[in-house]
């Protein structure tokens, strides 16, 4: 059966890095998906996803999903594969089209055994990971309704192919974004003392900002604070009157992303008062943690070895995952599978090591098909 559906497989992973979609504009992507699935007469359920598909094989209960993600990013892919992307400034760099072709495979898999399954597997293919609103979408219009358990997965680079890393608890950050205003008074450069200077404020804001993580959260609690963006003034000769700035706080634990945020906006607020300024800080939130649940975590541990994974340690890692928002709601697990690539994440140059896609669809077909028999037990 592998044998069989593996061209099929293939042809859409090359199809899907060649024609990359960004967020939310998933269009032809999402009628490659629904072409594929019609195909193996797989039942797609009309939610109203604007972009995405979401499906099922089987039927009654229990229900397991199984998700991945579609999108692309604003990157112009440097590769010098035959296959690189088509459109100038997008790029699969983050490995979406292996997870839709992975998904796709586990797909064709549990539909040939069909009659086999306990239960119904729900395929979400879901749009608009990396703007952090798709998962949103896709609970909104009612894509876990019914489901007792979930699974995801990304690829690492860092891992080789036959490797699989998962944890219980915490897997990703909590990922938030924050503005900071800071409000002077102008004055002309040489004359300083008749202003209140936004860029002095601001510089000191942004060096009391790294104490947090030194001085306020113990040092077993992972946390960033970054400020990534910093605008004030607009010639040489001028103190300007605002400074704008633009970060990201990432957390693993909702105490901890809590105490943060009161002590960014006491260090913002407090510091600009002392100078005679005026600040503002403006607080985003974005997808909460991963957290893992143990009892899942060991079950795709255990049917990892059994397909030939070697299971290795894995640390919590600060990076965001809108898979988060489903945990948040059923119980489940995501997990990293090898993709054993020289470049990091979101490098232009980033590419999979094709040759992981059939096991790993061998892998998350088996994971929906034991898990229902798993969730049958109880």
């Amino acid at each position: 059966m592998t044998d069989t559906i593996a061209p099929i497989i293939e042809q859409l992973f090359l199809d899907l890095h060649k024609n990359p979609e960004l967020s939310n504009q998933e269009f032809e992507t999402t009628k490659k998906l629904r072409n594929c699935l019609e195909q193996a007469n797989i039942l797609i359920l009309e939610l109203g996803a604007k972009t995405g598909v979401i499906a099922e094989i089987g039927s009654g209960s229990p229900v397991v999903a199984l998700r991945a993600d579609i999108d692309a990013l604003p990157i112009d892919e440097q590769s010098d594969c035959q296959y690189r992307s088509t459109k100038q400034g997008v790029m699969h760099a983050c490995g979406h089209d292996l997870h839709t072709s992975v998904l796709m495979g586990a797909a064709y898999l549990l539909k040939a055994n069909e009659q086999q399954l306990k239960g119904t597997v729900r395929l979400l293919f879901q749009p608009a990971e990396e703007n952090f609103s798709g998962a949103l979408h896709f609970i909104e219009i009612g894509a876990l309704n019914g489901v007792d358990a979930i699974f995801g997965m990304h690829n690492n680079p860092n891992l080789t192919i036959n490797q699989m890393a998962s944890r219980a608890g915490p897997f990703s950050a909590n990922v938030d974004r924050i503005e900071i205003t800071v409000k002077g008074i102008g004055a002309h450069a040489a004359r300083p003392e008749s202003g209140i200077d936004p860029i002095v404020i601001s510089a000191q804001i942004v060096n009391a900002i790294q104490t947090i993580s030194s001085r306020t959260i113990s040092g077993l609690d992972p946390v960033v604070v970054s400020i990534t963006k910093f605008l004030g003034g607009n010639t040489w000769n001028v103190i300007p009157e605002t400074v704008e700035m633009e970060g990201t706080v990432r957390t693993l634990t909702p105490d901890i992303r809590l105490k943060v945020k009161q002590q960014l906006t006491s260090i913002v607020e407090n510091i600009a008062f002392s100078m005679g300024a005026e600040a503002e800080l403006r607080w985003f939130d974005g997808p909460p943690s991963i957290i893992n649940v143990a009892k899942w975590v060991d079950f795709c541990q255990n049917i990892a070895k059994q397909e030939g994974y070697e299971v290795v340690d894995f640390q919590p890692q600060l990076g965001g995952e809108d898979f988060a928002h489903y945990l948040h709601h059923v119980p489940g697990a995501f997990i990293n599978l090898g993709s054993q690539s020289p470049y990091a994440l979101h490098h232009p140059k980033f590419l999979v090591n094709r040759n992981m896609i059939m096991p790993a669809a061998n892998y998350l077909a088996n994971l929906a098909q034991l898990g229902l028999i798993e969730l049958a037990k109880h």
